[in-house]
């Protein structure tokens, strides 16, 4: 061994012993000489670092766009679009998750946000709409364009940049059942609740043992202007106190090429309404009685029973549509400039086709399985599985039925309970007004209707879905 390789070791053993002096003197002096870790040390400096970086995000100095988004979902797993109290699994919630995970908006009570329709739990939509004003790019200005306060001349005029991908920027954070379709700028004022002209709805169901034909004919009764009390919910609760709705169209047809007079019970059909706006669960309850209609349980002039409330002021008691085959096929409005982004669009139909093939799948099998019980010589029943409830044995005719509360009762429970309020009107009348609002209330509501006097067409927009 070297004599320098000697002198080292010699060295580096005097210094260990200098420290273990040290180390002995700051003990006995009671001082903390706790070392961290190798892991410790380095897991602190990560947390300082990371700490540093974490700056929080400055919306003030972005513009802000006002903007309609057009979504799709499939709403089996959800309990419905709209947020709730209790519970967080909504089409809404996800929605909120995915914009403040963006950065696209601060907070939801700030964002101006608009929703077309509230849909039911398990209901899907293929074009649902909202408004809401998100980050920006755009500080030279545009449709919908709101810029920071105090932005220099120069920011202004700085050369133009694209728009954020809005469509991308979401996708990529919302879960693979709710998609965002496309995008269009929109004036400041625009509402998805307010401005939307028309909405459409589709009920899917398999013609089975019933006469389409005959619900073909009668669908059409549900068309023009009529009080749907008797074919909906009354949200009496939450201040819709008139019941009168346009339904622009109504329509039982197939759902391929098939002709209404085939006989495969296996056949598919929709039930498609277009109206103006709807109430809670009205198509549901519309299509139920026609369900009834098309088992012949009840004739196609029950509908226009059901309409007259002069003679029939009470609902019957009776069970809805199940949930699931209804769908908010399209809001219609004047004038959007839709936006797409060719790549999110073949994402979104990868996606549906993903879908659909474990669905179609699942179907053929099932139906494998029907079809061998059948030639075993299983007799197929005639049941009608989308109503909800069990089956009753012995059919009561609808208008012969238990009735639900008047109108008339439902206001005084909610104004005993203060969720209404009730006041002198200007021609002596009595007025009713909402009282209590939900905390996710997100606009104004200055609501004031007599049942006798308020006109369809200004409550055309008091609740729209199903």
């Amino acid at each position: 061994m070297s004599e320098t390789l000697m002198q080292r070791i010699k060295e580096l053993e005097d210094e260990l012993e200098r420290l273990k002096s040290q180390l002995k003197e700051r003990t006995e002096a009671g001082e903390d000489v706790s070392i961290p870790s190798p892991t410790e040390d380095t897991a602190c400096n990560k947390r300082a670092k990371k700490t540093s970086k974490e700056r929080p995000f400055d919306f003030s100095a972005h513009p802000r766009r006002h903007v309609a988004l057009r979504l799709a979902y499939l709403g089996w797993s959800y309990q419905g679009f709209a947020v709730q109290e209790n519970t967080d699994n909504t089409v809404e919630a996800r929605l909120f998750e995915a914009l403040l995970k963006t950065r696209l908006i601060q907070d939801r009570q700030s964002s101006n946000y608009h929703r077309c329709g509230r849909t039911d739990k398990g209901v899907s939509a293929f074009s649902q709409v909202i408004t809401i004003d998100l980050r920006s790019t755009q500080f030279g200005g545009g449709q919908g364009i709101t810029l920071p306060e105090n932005v220099d001349i120069r920011t202004k005029n700085k050369a133009a940049v694209s728009e954020l991908p809005y469509v991308k920027m979401l996708n990529r954070v919302l879960p693979q059942d709710i998609r965002i379709l496309d995008w269009a700028p929109v004036a400041d004022g625009f509402s998805a609740r307010f401005d939307c002209q028309s909405r459409t709805y589709r009920y899917y169901f398999p013609r089975g043992s019933l006469d389409v034909a005959l619900m073909a004919e009668a669908a059409k009764r549900y068309e023009g202007t009529h009080d749907f009390r008797n074919l909906c919910k009354m949200d009496v609760g939450n201040g819709v106190l008139q019941f009168e709705r346009t339904i622009l169209s109504a329509a039982v047809k197939p759902v391929q090429h098939q002709l209404i007079s085939s006989t495969n019970q296996y056949d598919l059909f929709i039930f498609e309404i277009k109206g103006l706006a709807f109430l809670y669960h009205q198509v549901r309850c519309m299509m139920a009685v026609l369900l009834l209609i098309g088992q012949k349980l009840e004739a196609p002039d029950i509908i226009d029973q059901l309409l007259d409330v002069q003679s029939n002021p009470r609902k019957p008691q009776y069970s809805m549509a199940v949930d699931y085959p209804l769908v908010l096929y399209d809001c219609h409005f004047e004038g959007l400039s839709w936006k797409q982004e060719a790549e999110e669009v073949n994402h979104v139909l990868s996606a549906l086709q993903q879908h659909w093939t474990q669905s179609v799948v699942k179907t053929h099998v099932i139906h494998g399985m029907i079809e061998g019980l059948e030639a075993m010589g299983g007799v197929s029943s005639n049941h009608c599985w989308l109503v909800e409830g069990s089956r009753q044995k012995n059919y009561r005719p609808l208008l012969e039925r238990p009735c639900c509360e008047s109108l008339e009762s439902r206001i005084d429970h909610f104004v005993k309970r203060g969720r209404l309020e009730r006041e002198e009107g200007e021609n002596g009348g009595e007025m009713v007004h909402r009282g209590k609002r939900s905390k996710h209330s997100h606009t104004s509501l200055s609501l004031a209707v007599t049942s006798e006097m308020t006109s369809p067409q200004q409550c055309t927009n008091q609740k729209a879905g199903d």
